[in-house]
């Protein structure tokens, strides 16, 4: 037999040996003589006790979400734009000062709307009384003195006079007491805190007073002038009493340089005090002994 055909039948006679043995492939390999020899070089493939096993990697379908269409768009009506109504101007505004106010004022007072003399300044009590007389008017409620509030005012009132403009007493002169409608009447009100000299029932003069504390208040009822002391000083309380006029025990109508300076902040003693001095000046040479003092609330 020729070599080749015998070393041929050899591989295949050992191969097939091993495979009756258990051996795997690659273990041992056979010489060219016919005998196995161990492996030298590393094998290739890896033994199953080496390693474990790769997990075999597992895929989920993820159903896609389904494309909700949205709503059409619907477009709102458009909506009419109101352009707020043009506000007239005032003619007369808030806060300010000045004659015309002092006019506003007395034509406000004639109607019974202003139950102040005018001061001449446009403040929360003007524009309350604005607001009445727009209500009763058929005008807007605003307090706000527009041309047709004033023109309305104004054909609704006389024009007013310079004492009604510029009276002689911060308040309204109270009505007059039933006792001084008749004869030389020096006339005081507590209430609105002002005396009027009168004569046969007619305003003569008149002019801010104060009068006693609680503790030295000033008495009510009718008297009369008992007596006259232009510089007199008090002999209790030793302070000047100007142009006094006594109706009461100690008590007096008199100037006062307190009540000029402090005003209401202060008292007398049970006096009458007037503040304008030119006022009291003046009244003192006109009344007279026995003229009737009349004080009343």
């Amino acid at each position: 037999m020729h070599r080749t055909a015998v070393v041929g039948t050899a591989l295949a006679t050992a191969t097939a040996a091993a495979l009756v043995a258990g051996c795997r492939p690659g273990e041992a390999t056979v010489n060219g003589r016919g005998q196995e020899r161990p492996q030298t070089r590393a094998s290739t493939s890896t033994p199953a006790h080496e390693a474990p096993p790769r997990p075999r990697r597992t895929y989920t379908h993820k159903a896609k979400p389904k494309r909700v269409a949205a709503p059409p768009r619907t477009t709102a009506p458009a909506v009419p734009r109101h352009t707020a109504p043009r506000v007239a101007p005032p003619v007369i505004p808030f806060g300010t000062s000045g004659d015309r106010v002092r006019e506003l004022q007395a034509r406000l007072r004639a109607l019974g709307l202003f139950h102040r003399n005018p001061t001449g300044y446009f403040g929360t009590i003007t524009q309350a009384s604005v607001s009445a007389y727009q209500r009763g008017h058929g005008l807007a409620a605003t307090g706000s003195v527009n041309q047709r509030t004033w023109t309305s005012l104004r054909l609704a009132t006389k024009p007013p006079t310079r004492d009604e403009l510029y009276p002689p007493t911060t308040l309204p002169l109270a009505k007059p007491d039933p006792r001084c409608l008749t004869g030389r009447v020096l006339c005081i009100s507590k209430t609105s805190r002002t005396l009027a000299w009168m004569v046969n029932g007619r305003v003569v003069s008149a002019m801010d007073v104060r009068f006693g504390s609680e503790y030295t208040p000033t008495r009510e009822g009718l008297f009369q002038v008992n007596f006259k002391s232009r510089d007199h000083v008090s002999t209790i309380y030793h302070t000047p009493m100007p142009y006094a006029m006594f109706f009461s025990g100690g008590q007096a109508v008199h100037y006062s340089s307190d009540f000029a300076a402090r005003g209401y902040s202060g008292a007398s003693h049970g006096c009458v005090n007037v503040r304008d001095k030119k006022k009291i000046a003046a009244l003192f040479e006109k009344v007279k002994a026995g003229d009737k003092v009349v004080v009343y609330k």
